[in-house]
């Protein structure tokens, strides 16, 4: 196990302190207090630090506010023209009704900030360390053991350069490196092959991410321009996400559903 995640691992197995929730959101209460308290002793370039930090963080909540808000949006109406003789200067008006609209990319945006998605696969059995790599001995009288190789399929990009045999420590192997899955579409009820473009989250740990293994329950970005889909605003989409819902270790392949 790495050496920076015994506090997770103590977390995963015996779980939090009775009182954690309530512990964080009394310091997170505390948090604006002391804030200020530091805003308003600190000075010199320390100062002008903090000040351009909180700045940038007040535009971000202004942004995330304002794009919560619902705006209002003129909508052409066939039934609001007015019967009988209409003035000339009212010719060339429709009929217009105002109407609060939240556009579906605003909606898309903000479930993508709150980054919570309605996965088909909620939970997942965990993997043990020891399940996923196997110890591989180096040294001229074997006795070194700091390599792992990685038992699990795994993604890695075009442009992925492998490090000399003689410092790399988590070894991919070939046979199990993947490009594609099949990935299918909930409402069209159709299967597509659609190549990997990387790994978005495994959910067992954030190290197999990084190394891109790929698991039950992992959410992956696949390439979906060949299905044509498009935004609200006309854009074609390149690249949505999907759930992995089999063990691809055992199948052989990679088959998900893709998040709509």
């Amino acid at each position: 196990m790495p050496q920076n995640e015994y506090i997770e691992e103590s977390i995963r197995r015996h779980g939090r302190r009775l009182d954690h929730d309530e512990r964080k959101r009394k310091k997170e209460a505390r948090k604006v207090h002391k804030d200020a308290a530091f805003a308003q002793k600190v000075h010199g370039l320390k100062a002008k630090l903090y000040n351009k930090k909180r700045h940038n963080e007040k535009i971000q909540m202004k942004k995330t506010l304002k794009m919560h808000d619902e705006k209002n949006a003129k909508q052409k109406t066939d039934d609001a023209v007015p019967e009988g003789a209409v003035p000339a200067y009212l010719l060339d008006r429709e009929g217009q009704q105002r109407a609060k609209v939240l556009s579906n990319m605003l909606k898309q945006k903000r479930k993508e900030k709150a980054g919570k998605w309605n996965v088909p696969l909620p939970k997942v059995r965990g993997i043990a360390e020891d399940e996923m790599f196997r110890v591989v001995k180096t040294g001229k009288s074997k006795t070194k053991s700091w390599k792992r190789m990685v038992t699990k399929p795994t993604f890695v990009g075009d442009g992925f350069t492998r490090k000399p045999p003689k410092y790399e420590r988590f070894i991919r192997p070939m046979a199990l490196r993947y490009k594609k899955a099949n990935v299918t579409h909930p409402e069209l009820k159709a299967t597509f092959q659609l190549p990997i473009i990387g790994v978005k989250k495994n959910p067992q740990s954030p190290m197999y991410t990084q190394l891109g293994v790929l698991t039950k329950g992992t959410i992956i970005e696949v390439n979906v321009a060949e299905l044509g889909l498009v935004t609200t605003g006309g854009k074609v989409l390149w690249g949505k996400y999907a759930q992995i819902t089999n063990n691809p270790e055992n199948d052989g392949c990679i088959n998900a559903l893709l998040l709509v």
